[in-house]
């Protein structure tokens, strides 16, 4: 009766600061901001279990990898042995799961083989963090108390596997020595049993007892330690998972807000039903804590703070300030300054800080790239790119705070069409040399072609680029597609403002375009620029341009496997290859084959990078960096992605993007090797190989 009587008490007490530090974390969500709605259940369920519980992406690093999802699913099991403790101490029952029979032998048996599986994996983690001092586990952001943190939470972890197999090992003998049958299976405590054989049942009792309190009482410690710790995602990684964003990364959010003030300047007349003219918005984008949405900070609490998402930001690996980490651990600290505050005195208190300047430099917002090797590497599927640009949106929309040079492309962009300053007449100069038929001129003769092609603004007005234009351009009169070109009528498509936080000019170019697509009556575009093609296929739907959006690597790709178009090897014949991914074909839109599938029916001596497919290296130009002089560092990111290129010996590098076509081609230039190297396009390729 005194065991039930002190065990109640101490589980009232661990639900009461439990319950206590829950609504403490409810109260700071109340200040959040809305984000999607929750639906698609069914697919979120398949995230949840292939990412979570299958630990898909924590194999990306495999030997670590491996022991976090051993240490993962052992706890699992292991939870249905507390959960019987939890039985068993309020109701003095002792094994009261037995019933269960061969299930919980099953269960308690992989318990006992995962108690010693954990220990030794904790072990392990230990030893990494105290004396081989991991890369990825350093940061300005990981102070002394982060790294104290970590280690008193293994090492509870490694005391609770300690008690268990201590536990499980008493029993065993307490029953040998009683001549009673051993309810479950102990494969590994059994072969310890020796240990105290010679003892008698009084120690023995001793020891089973000694361990079961201690096991359970740390449970309950470590039940309240975790919303403190950086192990809170023992309790947060699943659900955040199953509440992730499921959209592509490269997709942004939408702000219907500025949406419905762009259609109101384009033509009053048909504005959209939004908000009422008279709601308030308090603030565009993120300033601080109280700005981010629900998710956001959802995102900051299940951080492991493993530095995953760091160790492959190109920014962070060439020696700029960004860390994604940081970013995320940033805004949960920021919020535990700020909530309790609020709580007190209201949303509107101000402290005269905030999340931006205080906390995150601007340096560190206008370093990322928006390449999405962070939000692809992290393992609880946290999106730290989304947070960073809503920053931008508030720096650029409530400050005017840019970058001078990206000032001046959004002035570009708003007089000229285009992120540089050309005259919107000279689009069409990349075709003087070839027929490319434009669409105004079939329109005017009734005719309508099958696809628009999207040129954009580098296709158009880049020296480099045109060759690309001109390329598959040629390709497309070569296989004589019905398409054609918006010539002059052709203006940016919003990318360049958008991803620098300007989501005013972005959507009064992206209205603009979609009614001149809506006049033309388009409903399938052909692009080469993946920047275009992400923005058409995922960001103009939420403005209701919906379109069928090819990019011409799947195009080409679909034409050879048809047998529409076939490729000469003799071209190429035993020329080293090699191919860059571009970050919004590849992480945001998942288009990794295809490119390697027309490389190899050129060259049969294709050569992927070390750092290939999800895991390339960004060339440094997303994000609008290719627009701006970069933030300082070691080096630039052309640069180290350019030392990947040389060190797979290859003669020629092939790029799918305008961006990392300008980036790889000043990369071998500075290392003087253009004369051994050639950059070139996959439809400069293709067309080479046509002799066109």
């Amino acid at each position: 009766m005194l065991k039930q009587i002190v065990f109640s008490l101490a589980l009232l007490a661990t639900l009461g600061v439990f319950t206590y530090s829950a609504f403490r974390y409810i109260r700071f969500f109340r200040f959040t901001k809305a984000d999607f709605r929750i639906k698609d259940f069914g697919r979120r369920f398949g995230v949840m279990f292939r990412v979570a519980i299958g630990q898909t992406r924590i194999f990306r690093f495999p030997f670590a990898g491996l022991l976090h999802a051993l240490v993962f699913w052992g706890f699992c099991v292991i939870l249905f042995g507390s959960f019987e403790m939890l039985i068993d101490g309020l109701f003095a029952t002792e094994k009261s799961l037995g019933f269960l029979g061969l299930i919980y032998d099953v269960i308690i048996g992989g318990g006992d083989v995962f108690a010693l599986t954990i220990a030794i994996a904790i072990l392990v983690f230990l030893s990494r963090r105290v004396f081989l001092h991991i890369k990825r586990f350093e940061g300005i952001e990981m102070k002394h108390i982060s790294h104290l943190d970590a280690n008193i939470a293994l090492s509870l972890i490694f005391l609770l596997m300690i008690s268990l197999q201590g536990m499980n090992i008493a029993y065993l003998q307490h029953q040998h020595m009683v001549n009673k049958a051993v309810i479950g299976v102990y494969p590994v405590s059994s072969l310890f049993t020796g240990w105290i054989a010679g003892w008698d049942l009084a120690s023995v009792n001793i020891l089973y007892q000694t361990c079961w309190w201690a096991h359970i009482l740390m449970i309950f410690l470590f039940v309240n330690i975790l919303p403190y710790s950086k192990h809170f995602h023992v309790f947060m990684s699943v659900p955040n998972v199953f509440l992730s964003r499921l959209e592509p990364l490269g997709k942004l959010t939408n702000m219907d807000e500025i949406t419905r003030e762009v259609r109101l300047m384009l033509d009053p007349d048909t504005a959209f039903a939004g908000p009422a003219e008279d709601a308030h918005i308090d603030r565009f984008g993120v300033k601080d804590a109280e700005d981010v949405s629900w998710k956001s900070y959802f995102d900051s609490l299940a951080c492991t703070e493993c530095g995953r998402c760091t160790s492959v930001c190109p920014a962070n690996i060439t020696g700029k300030k960004l860390s994604p980490r940081k970013i995320m651990m940033d805004l949960r600290a920021r919020m535990k300054e700020k909530g309790p505050l609020m709580v007190k005195n209201g949303k509107s208190f101000s402290d005269q800080k905030s999340l931006i300047r205080d906390y995150i430099s601007e340096e560190e917002l206008w370093s990322c790239t928006t390449c999405n090797a962070c939000s692809r590497e992290c393992p609880i599927n946290i999106n730290q790119p989304t947070l960073i640009l809503e920053m931008r949106r508030y720096l650029v929309m409530e400050e005017g705070s840019a970058p001078g040079q990206i000032k001046a492309m959004f002035g570009y962009i708003e007089n000229n069409g285009a992120p540089w300053q050309f005259s919107q007449g000279d689009r069409m100069l990349w075709a003087k040399e070839i027929e490319v038929p434009v669409i105004a001129d079939l329109f005017a003769r009734g005719e309508k072609p099958e696809f628009l092609y999207w040129v954009g603004c580098s296709g158009a007005f880049d020296d480099r680029y045109r060759k690309v234009s001109r390329a598959f351009a040629g390709i497309l009169n070569h296989l004589k597609v019905s398409y054609a070109v918006l010539g002059t009528e052709e203006t940016c498509s919003g990318d360049p403002a958008r991803r620098a936080g300007n989501e005013m000019l972005y959507q009064m170019q992206a209205l603009q375009n979609i009614e001149l697509f809506r006049k033309y009556g388009i409903s399938k575009i052909l692009t080469t620029c993946p920047h275009c093609y992400n923005i058409f296929k995922n960001e103009y739907p939420d403005l209701g341009g919906h379109y069928e959006v090819v990019n011409y690597v799947h195009f080409i790709d679909d034409m050879i496997d048809r047998g529409s178009l076939l490729t000469n090897k003799a071209v190429f014949g035993n020329t080293r290859l090699t191919y860059h991914d571009p970050c919004y074909l590849g992480r945001a839109n998942e288009i990794y084959k295809e490119p390697r599938k027309i490389l190899n029916s050129l060259s049969p001596t294709f050569t992927e990078m070390q750092r290939n497919r999800s895991s390339a290296l960004c060339c440094g130009g997303g994000g609008a960096q290719m627009f701006k002089e970069t933030e300082p560092g070691k080096k630039e990111i052309y640069m180290e992605r350019t030392r990947d290129v040389l060190m797979t010996d290859a003669e020629v590098v092939a790029t799918a993007c305008p961006f990392c076509m300008n980036m790889i081609t000043d990369g071998i230039k500075y290392k003087n090797k253009q004369n051994e190297v050639r950059n070139m396009d996959i439809a400069e390729m293709i067309a080479v190989s046509l002799n066109l």
